[in-house]
C-alpha cells in the first residue's frame, strides 16, 4: 500500500519554513517597492475602526442593558470587554490577511 506523497511545508524544520516565508516577502516587497505613506495610514485607519466599533456597540447594549433593569453599569462594562476582544481578533485576522 502505497502511501501520498507528503506536504513538504509539513515535513520542513520551523525555522526553514520560516526563512522560505521571509525570503518570499523580501523579494515580493523588492518586487513592488515600498508602500506609500498615505496608504500606511489608511491601513491604521481602518484597523482602528475595526477595534473601536465592536467595543462601541458593546457599550451601546450595555448600556441598553442596563437603564432596562437599573443595574449601574455592570453589563455596559461587561459587553464592553467582550467587544474590545472581539475587535483585537478581528483587527488581527485583518492584519493577517494583509
Amino acid at each position: 500500500m502505497t502511501h501520498p506523497p507528503e506536504d513538504p511545508d509539513k515535513t520542513e524544520e520551523p525555522m526553514e519554513s520560516a526563512a522560505r516565508r521571509h525570503a518570499a516577502r523580501t523579494e515580493k516587497a523588492r518586487r513592488e517597492g515600498e508602500v506609500p505613506l498615505g496608504r500606511r495610514l489608511g491601513q491604521i485607519g481602518v484597523l482602528g475602526w475595526i477595534v473601536v466599533l465592536p467595543m462601541l456597540a458593546g457599550a451601546a447594549g450595555g448600556r441598553w442593558i442596563d437603564r432596562s433593569a437599573q443595574s449601574g453599569i455592570f453589563w455596559t462594562a461587561a459587553l464592553m470587554m467582550v467587544g474590545l476582544v472581539v475587535g483585537c481578533w478581528l483587527g488581527w485576522r485583518w492584519v493577517q490577511q494583509q
